[in-house]
């Protein structure tokens, strides 16, 4: 498997595009994006936990329920949510593309992003599709990137290559998030494409099996927000024999995947609002994949931890309080942590107590701007990663005046 360039623009078939049409107000932000493939594609998505969801979300569900796609279109700086007309206006968005590419509506995907309880004007939309359209070009993925950013501060862009049978297959994705991110389909909008050959059912059994450990376990501010969706549109000009059922091709489909999502998920973390580090944790000798999972979410939702990671002051008792809480079957006496950077590993706990350590070698380990807490609980031959960020100033001046 090959990193490569060109994110959803690097499968064979898709276009992208984005522009700022009006939606926001910064003239230098764009705000609306679209991914169109050169041919209807089989695809999947899995949505927000969250009971009260946006328009959007509503829409591509019903789009999506014979499994194929053949465009997304998302805008940012309004959610569409929690608004009398938000199922008229996603559907007239659909409309739109249909309008002006020749697309079907009802083979629209659809997501938003951005403030909610706003109602969101389609004026500006509807004025700015005839650029948008224009603009669709093989080599677009970085103005659709920058279009569906909310309070990110970089895109998020990656594409991968790999072989299935002889041919040559990309898979590519984008990503916004920065706040209201928590674990159960964290808070983000994710689309990614690939001309791999793979039925609608294959496809959503590989997203909905990687999600476990991929967005499910990346948490920013214990927020889940109502527009999550992580969508992949799969057109087949890779020209692989068609996957439809387990086997040693979609082992090597679920492995693309996976490095997508997984780079996906810490450039999410890392660029946590008001963020200055990716902290991850791994966990490591639990006695079930669940209480591993369950253990590292724990740790890396833990306010206090997140501020004494900021604040790079090795308090790993505030690491041992959040597995305490977890409501997990943990032994403390078995637990050990450690702190990891580039800077090297120091071991703080065994066995759930204390251990003579270097205050100095620790400061110097969690000034990084990337840091691992490493728990082992010594109970078994389990093990999971969560990803997170600190807790700084700049969240709460951020969202502070989120809306206004």
């Amino acid at each position: 498997m090959e990193i490569i360039s060109g994110g959803i623009c690097a499968p064979k078939g898709f276009k992208a595009s984005g522009i700022h049409c009006g939606i926001r107000k910064n003239h230098d932000k764009k705000d609306l994006a679209m991914i169109v493939s050169d041919v209807k594609a089989t695809s999947a998505a899995v949505y927000t936990t969250n009971l009260v969801k946006g328009a959007p979300i509503t829409v591509t569900k019903k789009h999506l329920a014979n499994g194929m796609a053949k465009a997304v279109i998302v805008n940012s700086g309004n959610a569409n949510t929690c608004n009398s007309d938000g199922l008229e206006v996603a559907e007239k968005m659909c409309g739109f593309v249909e309008k002006y590419t020749g697309v079907l509506s009802d083979d629209v995907i659809i997501a938003s992003t951005g403030v909610i309880g706003q109602k969101l004007d389609t004026d500006p939309i509807e004025n700015g599709m005839g650029l948008l359209t224009e603009s669709l070009s093989y080599d677009g993925c970085d103005d659709a990137a920058a279009a569906i950013m909310t309070t990110d501060t970089v895109p998020k862009i990656i594409a991968v290559s790999f072989d299935i049978g002889g041919k040559e297959v990309r898979l590519g994705g984008i990503a916004k998030g920065s706040g209201m991110i928590h674990p159960n389909m964290a808070t983000m909008l994710v689309f990614l494409t690939t001309d791999c050959a793979i039925s609608s059912r294959m496809l959503q059994k590989a997203l909905s099996t990687d999600i476990a450990s991929t967005f499910n376990m990346v948490s920013v501010d214990g927020d889940t927000s109502t527009n999550d969706m992580v969508c992949i549109m799969a057109n087949g000009l890779a020209g692989n024999e068609l996957i439809n059922e387990e086997g040693e091709a979609f082992d090597a489909f679920m492995k693309a995947l996976n490095t997508v999502n997984m780079y996906l998920c810490r450039a999410i973390a890392g660029d946590g609002e008001g963020a200055t580090k990716l902290v991850e944790c791994t966990v490591s000798g639990a006695a079930t994949l669940d209480i591993a999972r369950g253990a590292a979410k724990s740790v890396i939702t833990s306010s206090l931890v997140k501020a004494a990671m900021f604040g790079s002051d090795a308090n790993w008792g505030r690491v041992l309080c959040a597995l305490g809480y977890s409501g997990l079957p943990i032994d403390p006496d078995d637990i050990d942590v450690s702190f990891v950077s580039a800077k090297g590993e120091i071991v703080v706990c065994t066995g759930g107590r204390g251990v003579d350590f270097s205050e100095e070698k620790a400061k110097e380990i969690l000034l990084e701007n990337e840091i691992t807490i490493r728990v082992c609980l010594n109970s078994g031959s389990f093990s999971a990663t969560a990803w997170g960020c600190d807790l700084t100033y700049d969240y709460v001046k951020i969202n502070g005046d989120y809306r206004t």
